[in-house]
């Protein structure tokens, strides 16, 4: 596919090489490769816009074996020093017509959604501008590690056509104000200030950015895929929910994973002094 590429993430050799035997490190390094997939935006020539062959690419390569057990983690990332500079312009004229127009923004609002529902983290690692779609794909993963020199905006007021969908993601991971801003100007914020209102979740050196990504995945495919679902899936749930709707939303899934196999695994394995041995399944302990 010339859009979006199934590709590994590049492991880096530790920083400090006896802290790791080089046979147990090359297994760490096989296991990660086999739990992660790695989706890049590859079209740096039109800065990686999403236009609607993009996004159709990247939904085929989402839902690809989503519900596979051998699937723990998957990154979005990209070639080329623009992460992602949203919808392609070229689409967007009246020449395209409404019927085009709308296929593109329903097929984008389908990624967006399938990001949070799909049952493993999405990671967005991000070294460059993400504007417009773009910034909205970075709001709408469940993480984003991003390097320093990073920005995010949403400019579409410029060329006169309002960052709506993008608003969706954005007015619900930054305050409203901020994003009103965002919206308002079409200014760009820098990545230390997306970190501080919460569109992003770390800042790193660009030379550091495929290591702590690596280090923020090898943490969740050591945990069990069945709670990591159950967890992401309540976790947006009851995200929509009033406080004690929300509440009692989140009890009921607590005593469920409790009866969970894994949930009484890791409690068992907690008091026994010992590493879990995950089942990976959604199967019970008891009713």
């Amino acid at each position: 596919c010339t859009y979006c590429l199934l590709t590994s993430l590049t492991t880096n050799p530790p920083s400090n090489p006896r802290s790791t035997t080089p046979q147990a490190f090359l297994l760490l390094h096989l296991k990660l490769i086999l739990l992660l997939r790695n989706i890049v935006l590859n079209n740096p020539r039109k800065r990686n816009a999403l236009s609607l062959a993009m996004l159709e690419s990247l939904r085929t390569d989402l839902l690809h074996e989503a519900e596979s057990h051998d699937l723990r983690v998957i990154v979005i990332s990209a070639e080329g020093p623009v992460f992602c500079s949203g919808h392609d312009l070229k689409e967007l004229t009246s020449t395209k017509g409404g019927d085009h127009h709308a296929r593109v923004f329903t097929v984008c609002s389908e990624v967006m959604s399938l990001i949070q529902d799909i049952p493993v983290p999405v990671i967005a690692k991000v070294n460059g501008l993400a504007t417009a779609a773009g910034c909205q794909l970075v709001a709408t993963c469940d993480m984003a590690v991003v390097s320093d020199t990073s920005r995010f905006a949403t400019p579409g007021v410029t060329v006169g056509l309002f960052c709506s969908t993008p608003a969706v993601a954005l007015g619900r991971a930054v305050p409203r104000k901020l994003a009103l801003e965002m919206l308002f100007t079409g200014e760009p914020i820098s990545a230390q200030d997306a970190l501080r209102h919460g569109l992003v979740s770390r800042v790193v050196p660009e030379d550091r950015l495929d290591e702590e990504t690596e280090k923020i995945a090898g943490r969740i495919c050591a945990a069990s895929r069945a709670v990591i679902a159950l967890g992401k899936a309540t976790f947006y749930k009851q995200m929509a929910q009033d406080r004690n709707q929300a509440y009692q939303t989140a009890s009921l899934v607590m005593v469920d994973n409790l009866a969970m196999t894994d949930g009484q695994e890791g409690i068992e394995a907690f008091f026994q002094k010992r590493k879990p041995v995950w089942s990976h399944s959604t199967g019970q302990r008891h009713q």
